[in-house]
């Protein structure tokens, strides 16, 4: 509906079961927007399909709202974008980018959106209330130039730094930004094929064996716990059996040992999952760390614990659960305890995946394979286990005598 919007036809405008819009016959792209609650709106489309809303009508005159939309129209004209401008004003300040903006889309994109958010917010906290046009590749510097000097690793300080780049990207695209400010900046320089930590024959021995004290001491401890209900005429616990666990800690550990597995991987993997005929465990794609679903075989030690542990469970759902059936966040105090009676150090859980490898290839398995059992993207990251061969470099070099 085409007429010259002012007061008088404004008020006029009456609400209909939909909305509709009165367009200004003087200033082409001036509209009054009318919902069907009644409520009154002034927008200016500046370009096909690009529109901005200007205000509520009960607040803004029709000469006031025009003036707005004459403003726009011109920077359009200019060349500008009205709509990248207005949301550049949102968000002035980083702080403001990550928790308006940001924060929302890694939610619904990034396994850990949060902490990606938290991350940056966290570590660039001295630039968390600049404009995001006044972040630089030298203010970044002399954040990363402070880390390294207080112990942080580079590859710490790297990964600090690329969240905050994935950041500034998602500013790039969304035109927040007209530029990315650390188009340039380059990561500081670390050794992937570095020493990687994982058990020697000596060090598995001895965590099997506390894992087992472990189950034996809470299946007595369940013993006496359904005594003492017996002799009071409660209903006891589930017994846990001879060759069962005492929760899920054992069997995580040992499938984690021989599959290789993330935690995040384990923690989210379903019954479902588990295919005992074709003796196998399916991590999908949306447990990975890189999306990719993949398949890896499960020996006997493997296929043995998820056999007994499923005798304890409902072998529905997630195969590891939280006393609340929820899904699993940590075992950082169960898994502590076990790592001081066996008395390994300097061990962390995603070391089992390092030990898992390493055993690999100093049994001889090539390095592709041990990609493909990881989920590698690609044969870099299994590099760092290449030295753990050395008779295939002896082999090669004997060949010139």
């Amino acid at each position: 509906m085409k007429a010259k919007i002012t007061h008088q036809s404004v008020q006029a405008a009456k609400a209909k079961d939909k909305a509709y819009e009165l367009r200004d016959t003087t200033l082409s792209g001036f509209i009054c927007r009318v919902q069907p609650t009644g409520r009154k709106s002034y927008l200016v489309e500046y370009a096909r399909g690009k529109r901005l809303t200007i205000g509520n009508a009960a607040v803004l005159t029709p000469a006031q709202a025009r003036e707005k939309a004459k403003a726009i129209l011109g920077q359009a004209a200019e060349g500008g974008d009205p709509a990248a401008e207005k949301r550049k004003a949102k968000a002035d300040t980083l702080r403001n980018f990550i928790e308006r903006e940001y924060r929302p889309w890694a939610r619904a994109n990034r396994k850990r959106g949060d902490e990606i958010c938290d991350r940056v917010l966290r570590v660039f906290s001295t630039l968390a209330d600049r404009s995001l046009s006044a972040i630089t590749d030298n203010a970044v510097e002399r954040i990363r130039t402070s880390r390294l000097n207080s112990g942080t690793s580079p590859a710490t300080v790297n990964r600090d730094v690329t969240c905050l780049r994935g950041a500034l990207s998602f500013a790039v695209r969304a035109k927040y930004l007209d530029a990315h400010p650390l188009a340039d900046f380059k990561l500081s320089d670390t050794d992937s094929s570095g020493k990687v930590r994982y058990l020697s024959d000596d060090e598995a021995k001895r965590l099997r064996a506390a894992l087992r004290a472990r189950d034996d001491e809470i299946r007595e401890g369940r013993n006496r716990g359904n005594q003492w209900r017996q002799d009071r005429g409660y209903e006891p616990m589930p017994d846990i059996p001879l060759d069962g666990y005492g929760d899920h800690l054992t069997p995580l550990v040992l499938l984690s040992l021989n599959t290789g597995a993330r935690r995040g991987e384990l923690f989210g993997l379903q019954w479902d999952d588990v295919d005992f005929r074709l003796e196998q465990i399916t991590i999908r794609g949306a447990t990975s760390k890189k999306n990719r679903t993949r398949h890896v075989p499960l020996n006997a030690e493997a296929l043995d614990a998820l056999t007994r542990w499923r005798r304890q469970t409902s072998g529905q759902g997630l195969v590891f659960t939280g006393r609340d059936g929820a899904r699993l966040d940590n075992v950082r105090k169960a898994w502590a305890g076990v790592l001081q009676d066996a008395e390994i150090t300097a061990f962390r859980w995603h070391d089992m995946r390092h030990t898992f490898a390493s055993w690999l290839v100093m049994r001889g398995v090539d390095l592709n394979t041990v990609r493909e059992l990881l989920g590698h993207g690609d044969i870099k990251m299994t590099l760092r286990y290449a030295h753990l061969a050395p008779q295939h470099k002896a082999d090669a070099v004997a060949r010139l005598v």
